[in-house]
C-alpha cells in the first residue's frame, strides 16, 4: 500500500525541524575548576554533585595522579 500523495520537501523539512543535534552542555568542576560534563563524573577529582564524590583507581578517576 501506498501513500496517497507525496509528502512535500518543505513539510518534511518542517517535521525534521526537532531532529538537530544539541551541543554537549559544559560546566565547571568547582573542585578543580576543569570542564566536566553535566551527569559526569570529572576525571581529576572524582566530582559529580555536591556531596558525591566517586573514586576509582583503576580506571585513574578522582585519585591523585603522579
Amino acid at each position: 500500500m501506498l501513500p496517497p500523495q507525496r509528502v512535500s520537501y518543505g513539510r518534511t523539512r518542517r517535521r525534521r525541524n526537532h531532529h538537530a543535534i544539541t551541543p554537549i552542555t559544559v560546566t565547571k568542576d568547582p573542585i578543580s575548576g576543569m570542564p566536566k560534563a553535566h551527569h559526569r563524573v570529572a576525571k581529576d577529582s572524582g566530582y559529580v554533585r555536591p556531596g558525591l564524590r566517586i573514586s576509582v583507581p583503576k580506571l585513574g578517576i578522582g585519585v591523585e595522579q603522579r
